[in-house]
């Protein structure tokens, strides 16, 4: 049963009087989950190195001891004692980038996804620099640029097998818990609440919350919800922390005041507990959270987001000219096609443009194949297509569903103007309502917009809830990387709503 919940005075946060039990609560405290975490570290960089040194054995094998080996030219004196070294060396330099990558990180132990992006990205830098290397160095004997590929590929296989088995025993619930880190918070709100409900969903928490302590004389801002204890009131916080082998206190901004706050970090000091706070002055972007020195004061804001970064958006603008200059190549006799077929159903221009906001609330003008009658908007009230919209041509419902009036978008990413991957643009006229009901609604606009997009591809496009599209496009700003550019444009040909 709960303790009661108790109002006013704030009594100091004292334990209450132990005679044989105190080292009992010390020794108690000192089982933290880093310890479970340290085993794991070095249990998961033994595997690597193995799996690692066995993959680059096998690629030794399969370029010179098989047929491989009539492919290219091949140094006469190779043998496995020559090159024993350039696989010692290779095998190095692949620890470094895939430890440079944070693979050994605990918080990626439980996410598999995150980690299937590290191998895959250290074995394609790898297979480039280690041939790269090889040539500077000019190593006796040269280096195979086919070992090279090999030994990408059999790292890859190799360590991605090897991270699933070791993901498979990690997320057993007795090895899953003792990695979590077991949360109290001091106060709540909406936030919470929300944080919580995404921890409810996900298997790869590094939190398991055990309840909530109602701050001293305000009460909380919004009610927990019925599956979180409340554990008591602030007075016994020191208390309830040796009793619930709490390792993490988070205490949700303006529930203390500030002699509250640094009595309790020093008593979380005390007790081997982690401190922090919720701040509730950011509710987006929490990734890009930076401390900044400003002539010795901390700062606190949001620092560079992934696509703030110069090689990030040079690389990601390469990928945009490629993809779109063949898809333009590939498509262009699709395009002709259906817009042959608009012109005979409706005569006037087949293709349609349309005002949109782009990057930094730029304007440009979007390329459609036109889907409506050329009046459609001939009330002058903008406004989405919804569901068997009577404006629609009978070809336009066919191009609407496979996607096949936006594929013109492609000249926009080649000029420059969107990107293959990214949020959805809207009209200006739309924006004006959007940002004063919707909030952070203009974050979005600190990146490209794209002709498919994250929120897109799981099933928000068109006539749905623009709010959810919203928070899939800033979960997708915040966490942007190479393969999610990729697992986007894939699942856009494979479920055929990426875009809208």
């Amino acid at each position: 049963m709960n303790p009661p919940v108790q109002m006013g005075t704030v009594a100091p946060l004292r334990a209450r009087p132990q005679e044989n039990n105190v080292h009992e609560y010390s020794l108690r405290h000192r089982h933290r989950p880093w310890v479970a975490n340290q085993k794991l570290v070095a249990c998961s960089f033994l595997g690597d190195v193995a799996v690692i040194l066995l993959a680059q054995m096998v690629a030794y094998v399969l370029r010179f001891e098989t047929g491989l080996r009539q492919v290219g030219v091949i140094d006469p004196v190779v043998d496995i004692w020559s090159y024993f070294g350039h696989v010692m060396i290779g095998s190095g330099l692949l620890i470094f980038l895939l430890a440079n990558f944070r693979i050994h990180d605990p918080r990626n132990f439980l996410n598999i996804r995150s980690t299937f992006t590290i191998v895959v990205k250290s074995c394609f830098f790898w297979a480039i620099s280690f041939c790269a290397l090889a040539l500077m160095l000019k190593l006796n004997p040269s280096i195979s640029r086919m070992y090279c590929l090999i030994g990408g590929i059999t790292a890859m296989i190799s360590l991605l097998t090897w991270r699933w088995l070791f993901f498979c025993l990690l997320r057993r619930a007795s090895v899953a818990d003792s990695l979590r880190q077991k949360a109290i918070f001091v106060g709540w709100n909406e936030e919470c609440a929300r944080a919580l409900g995404r921890v409810g969903k996900q298997r790869d928490s590094q939190i398991a919350v055990c309840g909530v302590i109602n701050p001293p004389g305000k009460g909380f801002e919004s009610q927990p919800p019925a599956e979180v204890a409340v554990l008591g009131s602030y007075e016994g916080m020191r208390d309830i922390m040796r009793s619930s082998g709490a390792d993490l206190v988070m205490v949700v901004d303006g529930s203390l005041d500030r002699s509250e706050m640094l009595e309790l970090a020093e008593t979380c000091g005390k007790e081997f507990v982690d401190f922090k706070i919720v701040p509730s002055c950011f509710q987006i972007l929490v990734s890009g959270l930076q401390v900044e020195n400003f002539h010795g004061m901390p700062i606190l804001g949001i620092g560079k987001l992934p696509l703030h970064h110069a090689f990030n958006n040079a690389v990601k603008r390469v990928v945009d000219i490629i993809g779109s200059i063949i898809g333009m190549i590939l498509l262009g006799p699709v395009i002709a096609f259906f817009a042959a077929w608009v012109y005979i159903e409706s005569r006037g221009p087949v293709f349609y443009f349309q005002r949109r906001i782009g990057l930094n609330g730029r304007p440009f003008n979007i390329i459609k194949i036109r889907s409506m009658r050329l009046d459609a908007e001939a009330s002058g009230s903008p406004g989405w297509t919804v569901k068997d919209d009577p404006r629609r041509l009978k070809i336009g419902a066919f191009m609407r569903q496979w996607n096949i009036d936006e594929l013109p978008q492609f000249l926009n990413v080649l000029r420059g103007e969107m990107s293959l991957v990214g949020p959805r643009p809207e009209r200006p006229e739309l924006i004006e309502d959007f940002k004063e009901d919707i909030p952070h609604y203009n974050v979005r606009h600190n990146i490209k917009p794209g002709v498919t997009g994250w929120a897109q591809v799981n099933g928000l496009r068109g006539d749905t809830c623009l709010r959810e599209r919203v928070k899939f496009d800033l979960d997708y700003i915040e966490n942007w990387n190479f393969f999610l550019d990729f697992q986007i444009m894939i699942m856009t040909f494979l479920n055929r709503r990426g875009a809208c």
